[in-house]
């Protein structure tokens, strides 16, 4: 069946559900999101991917219907748990999108929370018709059904669209405040009551921070531009109304709330939307992962052993061969040239400071890494001696050599060098094999006077980043590392390398390398 086709079906099967209905008017406000605005959202979504989700849509939809041309039967629950079941496939397709691609666009990641998100608002619909004691009224229980169905799927995939026209820095700011927005309000409505202003706080910022965004952004059409507008327009006026009620400031009931925003979500905000993003729905800039990535994969133990496998004749004296493949070799610390060039030739001191938060989880993973030899940093803060040699191996890309590096004869770290050239850039391409994956880090090299930045932070269309390599996917991680190397004086660098998990520092280690000739 054609878009076209669908959404015509989908609008017949509501228009026969108003007709036929014995339910309460704002019940509708429910039906119409589930038989009409959540169907035409997947298939704006699916119908890039020839995916087909009817096998299980079909009996959703058709259960959903029954459910409210009918008065109570013994078929209720059987009918809400068939809903239930689709919005789970659904869950389950936007966290297969996730896996298989990572935290790489974070304008798909706000597609597939969307789709993640409708589960929840399955489960609040199954409990408000099998009248499931949830601690809430039965009109607080439906009107959760209804936010998950409406903010937390139809908004969070509105936005993943504009971001697919318009990702800049604000963009990701607003896009991750409406990404954790319906988890602070399910926090408030279960643990803390407080906590509702804060949330509704917070979708005031982003929505307004999407009405802005959706002014600088070119749409296909001005027609477009103008439907998008009003559907987010829409909840800058309802969100106004939804501060009020939560800080009680005016007597606000449930009733005007109900219709209120029953008229502002359901025809401005999301039939708006719809037909917004129905013009011209921007296709996914994901194309996954392009770059070689190394075959080795580990076992419950890596160590040296993972190597035995995959050695060759060759050897190595350094990382690189020739530092001229990342940049001009004349510009920059003729000691850091030559500690790429001649590894072997020095000697590393490093001092890790795991940082006070992080502290406790470090302390647990050490446990765990002492086992497998890999990332197998010092819980201690004090200066110890790295050595290790450097070895050449085979794993599916070009001149791979493994740094091998230890503390008191102890497997610190098992790294495989390579490099690779895209985006008119040449990456180095480094693989650390985990049991049955391998973590993948692509740094970008970039020249600072006579210092060496070396970051896996890059720009949208960069390889660069920390991946998980499995057989089948390669997953980026939340991650983020930089090495900064300089020069103290002919023979002696200084370097800083420092992580970070979803921009949240976690991790240093200071390394004082020293030539060997000139350190004796």
């Amino acid at each position: 069946m054609t878009f076209k086709r669908i959404m015509l079906l989908h609008i017949i099967l509501f228009l026969a559900t108003m007709f036929f209905s014995e339910t309460p008017w704002y019940f509708l406000m429910l039906t119409v999101a589930q038989l009409l605005f959540v169907p035409i959202t997947l298939q704006l979504i699916l119908k890039q991917e020839n995916r087909v989700y009817y096998y299980f849509a079909i009996p959703a939809f058709t259960s959903v219907f029954i459910l409210q041309i009918t008065t109570d039967t013994k078929l209720d629950l059987l009918l809400a748990a068939i809903y239930l079941l689709f919005t789970l496939v659904i869950a389950l397709y936007g966290f297969g999108r996730f896996i298989r691609r990572g935290f790489a666009h974070l304008e798909e990641f706000s597609i597939d929370a969307g789709m993640i998100y409708l589960f929840i608002g399955g489960i609040w619909f199954f409990a408000s018709v099998a009248e499931i004691d949830t601690d809430f009224s039965p009109i607080l229980t439906w009107l959760t059904g209804i936010h998950f169905h409406y903010s937390a799927f139809l908004l969070p995939i509105f936005v993943g669209f504009l971001g697919r026209l318009y990702k800049t820095t604000a963009y990701k700011i607003f896009c991750t405040i409406i990404l954790i927005s319906p988890i602070v309000v399910a926090i408030s409505i279960t643990f803390f009551p407080w906590l509702e202003v804060v949330s509704v706080l917070l979708y005031i910022i982003g929505i307004y921070g999407l009405i802005v965004l959706t002014i600088k952004t070119t749409f296909a059409s001005v027609r477009q531009k103008v439907f998008v507008l009003i559907s987010f327009g829409s909840l800058g006026v309802t969100i106004i109304f939804s501060l009020l009620y939560a800080t009680r400031i005016f007597s606000i009931g449930i009733d005007f709330m109900l219709r209120f925003h029953g008229f502002f979500n359901c025809i401005l905000f999301a039939l708006c939307g719809i037909i917004g993003w129905s013009i011209f729905t921007p296709p996914s800039k994901g194309q996954g992962c392009l770059f070689p990535v190394s075959k080795i994969r580990g076992k419950l133990v890596i160590g040296e052993q993972i190597l035995t496998d995959h050695l060759e004749k060759r050897t190595y004296k350094g990382l690189v061969d020739d530092m001229n493949m990342y940049m001009e070799k004349e510009t920059i610390s003729s000691t850091i040239i030559d500690f790429y060039e001649n590894t072997t030739q020095y000697r590393l001191f490093s001092e890790v400071h795991w940082h006070t938060w992080f502290k406790p989880f470090a302390a647990i993973y050490k446990l765990i890494s002492r086992r497998i030899q890999q990332l197998n940093l010092p819980y201690s803060n004090k200066q110890m001696e790295m050595t290790g040699d450097i070895v050449a191996v085979e794993d599916g890309r070009s001149d791979t050599r493994a740094w091998v590096r230890k503390i008191n004869k102890e497997v610190i770290f098992v790294a495989l060098y390579s490099s690779h050239r895209g985006n008119n850039k040449t990456y180095m391409n480094i693989a650390l094999p985990l049991p049955w994956s391998s973590m993948i880090g692509i740094l970008e090299l970039h020249q600072q006077g006579e210092k060496l930045l070396l970051t896996s932070k890059g720009t949208s269309d960069s390889d660069a980043g920390i991946y998980l390599a499995t057989k089948k996917y390669v997953f980026k991680l939340p991650l983020q590392e930089q090495f900064l190397l300089e020069e103290i004086k002919e023979g002696e660098l200084r370097a800083k390398h420092q992580m970070r998990i979803f921009s949240i520092p976690f991790l240093t280690i200071n390394y004082r390398i020293h030539r060997k000739e000139i350190f004796n």
